[in-house]
């Protein structure tokens, strides 16, 4: 966790007073008894109907702060990319391989808010996630858990597991016969000059995880299991990650997808 930001567990809620406890040790984080400027961001737990019985969500403090951050895959963003998103058609899709009788098993070596995953589990993929922020573990397995119990998204996670690890060390563990035929990267895009334009999500992630300043060693990493294809997305006007050219670029309107091929 990067030490420069502070981060505090909170919840109105008398019924999730247990749970805070459990995750203040888990995350060695401190319990507040209410929302201040003391800390720079609040994990905030409220009561939710389905299990794992409260959703979670990220919040910053400050008079202009944005809203909070959550990972929901029910509703909203996730909901509208699975019905409208293209389908095996969509630059992702093409980008990790997929084509009529083949979905590939992917391992997702920065899991995030999982949204990629999401998607490419919808599509019929099993995807491996790793996250190695434990707040942000939090958030994704929150957001997994719940997602079990909507009818429209149970089968879509089952294909996702997620896993709390070092994405290096976890390369360094791959056997010839666990490698799996995608590895896919989304290091966090370089911050912009202006930070309105940042979305807040890249906002809090960079203020809590810090940047991704080893992505070019986890592609280099990733590149040595002897996968037969990696995929990195990259913004739309960047540079390769390294100077390991792609063999093929997969293109879209704000990113583009640097795919390395195994020979």
């Amino acid at each position: 966790m990067n030490n420069a930001t502070n981060i505090s567990l909170y919840s109105s809620s008398q019924g999730l007073q247990a749970r805070l406890h459990e995750l203040a040790q888990l995350l060695s984080l401190s319990i507040s008894e209410h929302m201040s400027d003391d800390y720079d961001y609040f994990l905030v737990l409220e009561p939710h109907p389905e299990p794992p019985g409260y959703c979670c969500y990220l919040q910053q403090t400050g008079a202009k702060a944005p809203g909070p951050v959550m990972v929901d895959f029910t509703r909203g963003q996730a909901a509208h990319r699975r019905q409208f998103g293209g389908g095996r058609k969509q630059p992702l899709a093409r980008a990790v391989g997929m084509r009529p009788g083949h979905n590939p098993s992917i391992l997702d070596v920065t899991g995030g808010l999982g949204r990629d995953a999401f998607v490419l589990a919808s599509l019929g993929c099993h995807v491996t996630l790793l996250e190695r922020q434990p707040v942000i573990m939090e958030l994704l397995n929150n957001g997994i858990t719940r997602a079990r119990y909507h009818t429209d998204t149970a089968e879509i996670v089952s294909r996702m597991t997620l896993i709390h690890a070092d994405a290096h060390d976890y390369l360094q563990s791959i056997s010839k016969e666990t490698t799996p035929d995608v590895i896919y990267l989304d290091p966090m895009y370089p911050p912009r000059d202006k930070t309105a334009l940042v979305k807040k999500e890249m906002r809090y992630f960079h203020d809590i995880a810090g940047r991704d300043d080893d992505a070019t060693q986890l592609l280099i990493n990733a590149l040595s299991t002897g996968a037969r294809r990696i995929v990195v997305k990259r913004p739309a006007r960047a540079q390769p990650l390294s100077d390991n050219q792609p063999d093929t670029v997969v293109s879209s309107k704000n990113t583009h997808y640097d795919i390395y091929l195994h020979h």
